[in-house]
C-alpha cells in the first residue's frame, strides 16, 4: 500500500484532533450517551425576596450586601414593612421566599397556614425605648411621663410588634397612654418624632440607635418587661427554595449575629 504524502497526512492529523475536540468533555460539562453536551450543575442565581419587619431595615440591608457578594449573580430584594402586614401579603399569597417577622406570635400565624418551609429561627431579640425630637423639649423622664396632658405621644398599632409590646408595658407599669396615632410601623413612629410631629414616641432601641442625633432617647426600666424575639424561616413554595434556606442559616450564622449585635439587638 503506498504512504499518504505530506499534504494528505497533515488533513488526516487535522481531522483526528477535530474528531478528538468534539469527543472531549473539557472544563464545560460532561458528554451525553447521545454525544450531546451535559452541562454541569451550578449554584443557584436570580432573585431572592425577602419579606422583614420594619425594624430590620438597617441589618438586613447590610447582611443583603454581603450574601449577594458571596452569591454571585443572586439579587436580595426586600419588602420592609410592620409585621402584621407582611403576615397579611404572605397568608394572602403574596411571593416571597423568605420572612422574618419582628415577634414569635406574627410568625406563629404563618406557621399554622402551614406557609414555612422549615421551623422558623430565633435570631434577635429587641425591647423599647422612648425618643422625643432631638433635646428632649418636652422634657420627658420617665414612661409616666408620656401620659401627661398636652403631651402628644405615637406609638405603633396594637396588631403591629412593637404595638403588641407597648401594650404590655403600658399593663405592667400601670400608665394609659393616649396616643394622638397609632402607627402601621415602628419607622412611621419614628418619622414623626424625628419631624417634630409628636413631642414623644415609643420604637426599639435599635431604631433609636439608628436615628443618632436626629432624637434623644430615653430609657425606662420598664422595657424589660417587653422582650420581643424576632424569628426567620423560609417559605413554602418559595421560587428560590435553596437560596431562602441559605439566606436564613446565612442571618442566623456567625455574619448576621455580627450585624444584628452591632446594630443593638439582643441574642435571642
Amino acid at each position: 500500500m503506498r504512504r499518504p504524502g505530506p499534504l494528505l497526512g497533515a488533513a488526516a492529523g487535522l481531522v483526528a484532533l477535530l474528531l478528538a475536540g468534539c469527543g472531549s468533555t473539557g472544563s464545560a460539562g460532561a458528554t451525553g450517551a447521545t454525544g450531546a453536551a451535559v452541562p454541569s450543575s451550578a449554584a443557584p442565581t436570580g432573585t431572592l425576596t425577602v419579606f422583614a419587619a420594619a425594624s430590620l431595615k438597617g441589618v438586613f440591608t447590610e447582611l443583603g450586601q454581603q450574601f449577594e457578594a458571596e452569591h454571585p449573580g443572586v439579587d436580595v430584594a426586600f419588602s420592609f414593612a410592620g409585621s402584621s402586614d407582611l403576615v397579611t401579603q404572605v397568608v394572602g399569597g403574596a411571593p416571597a421566599d423568605v420572612l422574618a417577622s419582628a415577634d414569635q406570635a406574627t410568625m406563629a400565624q404563618v406557621v399554622d397556614a402551614g406557609l414555612t418551609a422549615a421551623a422558623p429561627v430565633d435570631v434577635a431579640t429587641n425591647v423599647l425605648t422612648i425618643v422625643t425630637p432631638a433635646g428632649n423639649p418636652g422634657g420627658v423622664a420617665t414612661l409616666a411621663d408620656l401620659a401627661r396632658p398636652g403631651l402628644a405621644v405615637v406609638v405603633c398599632a396594637p396588631q403591629v410588634p412593637c404595638g403588641a409590646a407597648t401594650q404590655r408595658v403600658e399593663e405592667a407599669a400601670g400608665v394609659a397612654l393616649a396616643p394622638v396615632s397609632e402607627e402601621g410601623s415602628v419607622t412611621d413612629v419614628l418619622t414623626k418624632v424625628e419631624s417634630g410631629e409628636a413631642d414623644a414616641g415609643l420604637v426599639y432601641v435599635t431604631d433609636a440607635r439608628a436615628a443618632a442625633d436626629r432624637v434623644t432617647e430615653v430609657a425606662f426600666p420598664e422595657s424589660s418587661g417587653a422582650v420581643n424575639t424576632y424569628p426567620v424561616a423560609p417559605l413554602a413554595g418559595a421560587a428560590q427554595p435553596e437560596l431562602a434556606r441559605e439566606f436564613t442559616a446565612f442571618v442566623a450564622g456567625e455574619p448576621g449575629r455580627a450585624v444584628l449585635q452591632a446594630a443593638g439587638f439582643g441574642a435571642p
